[in-house]
């Protein structure tokens, strides 16, 4: 197809994005169909430019503009028709080019497709490409292998499959083929079926194709993720409803102020542009900008700090979040599993260290010790777990490149801790197999060869007749074994247990009727450890009001104690699992989100109908997680957070927030900016609309007095394009420098805001009406003070009322400028903070300042802006409007922190 089809194809799309939520199609959704037809990745880059060119023509301030621009045009009112789009051409720009850095097109699904496979046809066994498996294919698995679609086992030897994708279980799970009848399984419980997109980590399987496509475990999350509606953020919500209540009451002011006009007998022309006037005064034409200028801002500073923002409004809702459900494996743990204790001859010994990372060293009771200097069985419990082993460390590389399964990789570790290099050579093996629970091999040694086993503690414990305690061989203490095995397992560790025996040196092959009569050495217990930041990270999200829920696929008593550890469950908090969540209704759900803090061994789904019931209850929800399976959960979620490092394709494209250290601390730091975010929009709103409202003012009290003022009938204090100045030189000069203020002290010391707080709360009203009347009195006075000196006989009678309208140009900005010294803050006095700490802002004013004088003192400025200059002495006057907006502004700041403190006493 031609690219010039392609454009006129999008014409088609631009009515459907015009008409749809505001990220219109999914970028997967929107790519598939798109490559359908051929294209290439540059179509794929023009097609999202375009679509991010007019998404910035939306919204209702736009649409006005654009009208206003039209009807001046209309009436050959050319310098207004010029600055009105030169501030809609800014706003585009600066949208444009935030959004195109914020967005990129991501085509998760199709990277997640398995090429080929190995399957059986007719007897024979072919490699075919998966897209083309149908149900009943039977497939071939070994280890290494992607699973090309969900497969029901009929013969599995030695199979564990890598489901932490899926599932969110960072330990292989073993498989068989044994039938399982139960109701409401999670697909981490169905050991008898594997499942697309997976892999398997060791062993031989076959199975039969049961689903493919959209119809698997990865395909109806897919689905899921499509059918999933993404909702506004708070801030969008509120911003949407101010500016549709905004848009009402300027609606309705400019048409009393149109027919105010033909009462009072104004032509219709000038009715027009007075009503124009009105309209454009009241309507904040910047503020799209400003807003999009302070969240990427905001989400500058969050990159630095290791979060990178797909979705610019993520960044103001991470401010008010007051749920964060995070993922368990690699989230909040290190994905990493480690031995920490290991029980050996009566004793019990910590390692400290966590992953594959060798630095740690070994305990007992408190007190660092040396492995060599213990008793014999410590070193042959770690030599058990090392060559009982078939993970390999990598030579020449760094110590933490292990090959191997997770639970092997932390045996060799633990033994490289205890100084163990050399591993000897594997004569012979039984490998481990689910029914026999236990792992076997054959080794040379100095007084005839070895036979090394490891296995469920159980197992072990069973083929031991006697156990090596101080160096020396005595009777098995089957009690004092099985008191540890219980006190590893309540800290929900994983344990193995080690046992060994010495056979002739002609002995090269093993059978299983040689697993008997060992010595048992000891136990090692294993655990995904939490990251050590994250102790801090969940005490931070405590102290500011943010409460932390874990979701995650692994078994319940492991998570419970990594949510105990982190003291993610405290007193009065459950557990649940996802069977248990399955038989429960929406409404049962809808009570227990709050009582439960770990809900365990849950499917896509259930991640997904937590949300929203933690939604439903008014939570600003905050779900975090790397895998496939948490994509629809980040998708529904106020704020989606993905994991950059381990994350998928799938679960980042569905994220608004993505974290490139997978640090869930950086969680709260972002958390902290967002806040920020949320006090500089409430500073641009509040500073900004005074301006609009006064002006507006303004214009309707020169309208309405013109009966009584003829003056008025002649020329408005301001002229359109003065007001658009005014506001265009308001955001950019002002505004934007604005939000270069630093951070205030404590903002993670309180709760987080109420969402449903409004825009235009008390604070917002008083100070808002407050410094507009200033405005328009001080620009009433000034245009009337000094028209009122001219005398209609006199023959630059009109050139006098033109020199009144600049200097009352002059004083509503200079009011503005007094009004922004004291907006750095919304409650601390101007007088608490430098004045040099915000160089941003004093260029601001400095440019400002100094594009005002040019207006006036130019001829290009005179005659594009219709000013004119006045007399030297009537800035005396004009000088003093620098006053009134920052005194009574700190009046009312100094009043409102009064109250606050003698109300906070009254509590107390």
């Amino acid at each position: 197809m031609k690219e010039t089809e392609w454009y006129k194809r999008s014409i088609d799309d631009t009515f459907s994005i015009l008409t749809s939520s505001p990220l219109g199609l999914s970028d997967i959704e929107v790519n598939n169909r798109l490559r359908q037809y051929g294209y290439n990745e540059l179509i794929f880059k023009k097609r999202s430019a375009f679509i991010r060119f007019l998404n910035q023509f939306r919204g209702p301030l736009v649409y006005v503009l654009l009208i206003t621009s039209f009807v001046t045009a209309a009436l050959k009112e050319w310098p207004e028709t010029v600055v009105i789009l030169l501030c809609v051409a800014i706003n585009t720009v600066i949208g444009f080019v935030q959004e195109g850095k914020a967005e990129s097109s991501i085509n998760a699904l199709k990277k997640m497709m398995v090429l080929e496979c190995l399957c059986v046809r007719n007897g024979r066994k072919i490699t075919v490409p998966a897209r083309e498996l149908v149900p009943g294919d039977i497939v071939i698995l070994e280890a290494g292998n992607k699973i090309p679609a969900d497969l029901r086992l009929f013969n599995a030897r030695n199979l564990a499959v890598d489901e932490s994708l899926l599932t969110g279980e960072s330990v292989p799970a073993n498989k068989d083929t044994e039938h399982i009848s139960a109701d409401n399984l999670s697909p981490a419980d169905q050991r008898c079926m594997v499942f697309s997109g997976t892999f398997v980590s060791r062993g031989y399987g076959e199975g039969m194709v049961t689903a493919t496509g959209a119809r698997t475990e990865f395909g109806k999350i897919a689905e899921s993720i499509k059918e999933t509606d993404k909702i506004a953020t708070p801030l969008m919500r509120k911003i949407t409803e101010f500016t549709r209540f905004w848009m009402i009451v300027v609606a309705a002011l400019a048409i009393f102020n149109f027919l105010l006009a033909l009462l009072f007998k104004y032509i219709l022309v000038y009715a027009v542009l007075a009503s124009i006037s009105l309209a454009v005064a009241a309507i904040p034409e910047m503020l799209p900008a400003v807003i999009v200028t302070i969240l990427a801002f905001a989400s500058i500073s969050m990159a630095k700090r290791n979060a990178l923002i797909r979705r610019l409004p993520a960044v103001e809702t991470l401010g008010c979040t007051t749920v964060i459900c995070s993922d368990k494996t690699g989230t909040l743990t290190k994905n990493a599993m480690t031995v920490t204790k290991i029980y050996s001859g009566r004793r019990n010994y910590s390692l400290t260290g966590a992953g594959y990372e060798l630095n740690g060293e070994f305990t007992l009771n408190g007190v660092a010790i040396n492995p060599a200097d213990e008793p014999k069985e410590l070193i042959e419990t770690l030599k058990a777990g090392y060559f009982c082993n078939n993970a390999v460390l990598s030579e020449g590389k760094e110590n933490r490149d292990i090959i191997g399964d997770s639970t092997e990789k932390a045996l060799v570790v633990s033994a490289l801790k205890g100084g163990i290099k050399d591993k000897s050579a594997i004569l012979d093996e039984i490998p481990f197999e689910s029914e026999h629970q236990y792992m076997s091999t054959l080794h040379r040694s100095e007084n005839g060869n070895v036979i090394y086993i490891k296995g469920s503690p159980e197992k072990i414990l069973g083929q031991c007749r006697d156990q090596l305690i101080n160096g020396k061989t005595v009777s098995v203490e089957i009690g004092n074994v099985s008191s540890a095995i219980d006190e590893m397992a309540t800290d929900a560790l994983r344990v193995l247990g080690m046992a060994y025996k010495t056979v002739d040196r002609d002995k090269t092959i093993i059978t299983i009727e040689d697993i008997q009569g060992f010595t048992f050495l000891g136990l090692q217990g294993m655990i995904d450890p939490p990251r050590e930041e994250v102790f801090e990270a969940v005490r931070k999200c405590r102290i500011s009001g943010i409460r932390v829920i874990m979701m995650t696929g692994d078994h319940i008593e492991t998570a419970k104690a990594i949510a105990r550890q982190l003291g993610i469950i405290r007193e009065g908090d459950m557990a649940i699992t996802g069977r248990e969540l399955s038989e429960m209704s929406d409404e049962d759900l809808y009570e227990a989100v709050q009582k439960v803090s770990v809900f365990a061994r849950i499917a896509p789904e259930h991640k997904l109908r937590i949300t929203v019931q933690m939604q439903k209850r008014g939570n600003v929800v905050a779900v975090t997680g790397d895998g496939v399976n948490d994509a629809p959960a980040l998708r529904a979620a106020d704020i989606g957070i993905a994991m950059g490092v381990t994350g998928t394709e799938v679960s980042k494209e569905a994220a608004d927030m993505i974290l490139t250290d997978d640090n869930f601390a950086t969680i709260v730091a972002a958390v902290e900016e967002g806040r920020h975010a949320w006090n500089n929009f409430q500073k641009a709103v509040i500073y900004t609309l005074p301006t609009n409202v006064g002006q507006a003012l303004l214009i309707m009290g020169a309208i309405s007095l013109a009966p009584f003022i003829p003056l008025f009938i002649l020329r408005l204090p301001l002229e359109p394009i003065h007001i658009l100045w005014i506001n265009l030189a308001d955001s950019l000069f002002f505004t934007i420098p604005l939000m270069m203020e630093p951070k205030e002290k404590g903002l993670l010391e309180g709760p987080p805001r109420d969402i449903k707080e409004r825009i235009a709360n008390s604070l917002f009203i008083i100070r808002v009406s407050l410094v507009s009347i200033l405005m328009a009195a001080t620009g009433f006075l000034l245009y009337y003070h000094f028209a009122a000196q001219a005398v209609s006989s006199d023959p630059d009678y009109l050139l006098k009322l033109t020199q009144a309208q600049t200097a009352a140009f002059v004083g509503v900005q200079l009011i503005e400028v007094g009004y922004l010294i004291t907006a750095r803050s919304i409650y601390d006095s101007a007088f608490t903070f430098s004045p040099f700490s915000n160089k941003w802002l004093l260029a601001g004013v400095g440019m400002a300042l100094a594009a005002m004088l040019l207006i006036v003192y130019t001829p290009f400025g005179n005659a594009l802006f219709r000013t004119h200059p006045f007399p030297d002495g009537w800035w005396a006057v004009i000088i003093l409007a620098l006053l009134p907006g920052f005194a009574v502004t700190e009046i009312e700041k100094f009043i409102r922190r009064l109250n606050i403190a003698t109300h906070t006493s009254d509590l107390h």
